[in-house]
Formats: structure tokens, sequence, C-alpha cells
């Protein structure tokens, strides 16, 4: 058995691309919404940089209720809008950006009405039930046979989940990821998705995605700053591909309960 350091390298087109790199953020709850503001000021920082910067779709049809306000930052003016809407619009008026929101869901069966039928190069999804993170699974392998060009080539997601107390983040390659020859480390050009990875313990886990109808009911099915918390680790975890043009981790599981983080490595 290899001794060496796994490490995966990062997708060329990541590091110096000749657009803006095209994220679908799916999901406007509690993380989504927090991760909005971390690819925002991601973006700010790369263009700072001389990097192209990113361009975000946000999908979502949720609207916004009082019972979303406080874990996820609505406020009064914006109960009733839809919540990819109500984001958009406040990043692009402070950062300046032209980002889209889509009030419809990331699915298989609206794949052909969704901008760029759904392609982008990073997905991140920050769902809430099973069902939907296998559904994104299906629509990104479709997305990967279609991906001619660079610019809409679909190369990782970023799947993002969490109970009350506890959540977890893992990167996945939709598609082989050319590396370079090493010989310091063994390069990992595939990294699988969840639901390849855990099947088995999604299949078990039961969907429960019905609404809350107060903040306090929402809290008692998920802490505070767990969201939080979960977006800006995800998001660090991207921003390393960037700067860095390498990683070896591939995500990690929090429990913020005794405030504990464990890496995933690439094995």
């Amino acid at each position: 058995m290899s001794t060496q350091k796994a490490m995966h390298y990062t997708d060329n087109y990541l590091i110096n691309p000749t657009n803006p790199i095209t994220v679908n953020l799916i999901g406007a709850g509690g993380t989504g919404s927090r991760m909005l503001t971390e690819l925002a000021r991601m973006n700010h920082s790369l263009i700072a940089l001389g990097h192209a910067g990113l361009q975000v779709n946000l999908f979502d049809d949720d609207v916004v209720t009082t019972a979303n306000q406080g874990r996820q930052l609505f406020a009064d003016a914006e109960v009733g809008l839809p919540k990819s809407v109500a984001l958009i619009n406040r990043n692009n008026r402070f950062f300046g950006t032209n980002w889209k929101a889509v009030t419809e869901q990331f699915s298989t069966v609206n794949l052909k009405s969704l901008p760029n039928q759904g392609r982008a190069n990073i997905y991140i999804s920050c769902v809430d039930t099973v069902s939907a993170r296998f559904d994104i699974a299906t629509t990104l392998q479709n997305c990967a046979v279609h991906s001619n060009w660079e610019r809409n080539k679909s190369l990782y997601w970023l799947d993002i989940g969490n109970a009350q107390n506890t959540g977890q983040a893992l990167l996945s390659t939709i598609s082989e990821i050319k590396q370079p020859n090493s010989n310091l480390y063994r390069t990992v050009s595939t990294l699988p998705m969840v639901t390849e990875e855990f099947r088995e313990l999604l299949e078990a886990k039961t969907d429960n995605n019905e609404p809350s109808c107060s903040l306090a009911e929402a809290l008692e099915r998920q802490d505070l700053f767990i969201n939080s918390t979960l977006a800006n680790m995800g998001a660090s975890l991207l921003w390393k591909l960037f700067r860095e043009g390498m990683t070896e981790y591939r995500g990690f599981f929090l429990n913020l309960s005794d405030f504990r983080s464990q890496p995933i490595t690439m094995g």
C-alpha cells in the first residue's frame, strides 16, 4: 500500500478561467442563505486577486415566512417573497453582482427549463431531504454527459446537510478531473458522490420536511448556529480549491454541541 499522502489537484479551469466560474446554489434555507453571502465574499476577493470571479444561480421554490426569520436573516419586509428573489436582490444591491434567482426546484423534472439547462462548473446543495439529494445526483450525472465546453463543464458538487447540532459537508467530482504527475503525492482524480458513498445511510433515513410554524419550533429542529458554521466551513473548503490549487480533504463532520470537527481525507 502506498504511504504517500493522497491529494486532489483542482481542475485547471477553476484556477485560471476565461469566464466567471458558474455556480448553482441549490436551496435558500438556513445553510443556503448563509452560503450565498460566503460566495459573495469569495467572489469579491477572487476578483481583487485578478480572477474572473463567480456567477451564481440560486434555486429555491419556497417563500419567506416569519418562522424563517432569525435563523435565515430575512427582514419583515421580505415575508411572503420568494426566498431566492429576496436573497439575490439583496446580494446584488450590496455587492454589485448580477446573480440570478430561480424560483424553481433544481431537479430532473424541470431540467430543460433551468438556466443553461441546469449546467454549471460547481454545484452546492443545501437541501433538507434525502430524496432531493438522490434527484440532484441523477441530474448532475445528466449534466456531466452534456458538458462540452469548459465554461459549462460540470466539475464539482459540494453537498451540505445537517441535523439539530450536527452536520457534514462532502465534496465530489462530477466527472474525472485530470491530475498532474506528482512524485510527492498520490493524486486522486475522482471523489465519490455522497449518494454513492453513504447510500445505505441515506436510504435508511426518513425525510421530514414539514415547515415550522414558528422560530421556536424551527430551533427545536436545528440549532441557531449550525447552518452558519457549516456554510462558513464549506466555503473555506471551496476557497482552498481556488487559492491553493489542491486539497487533501474532501469534507468534514461537525458536532456543534461539543465543538468537534472531523475532517474527511482523500483516503
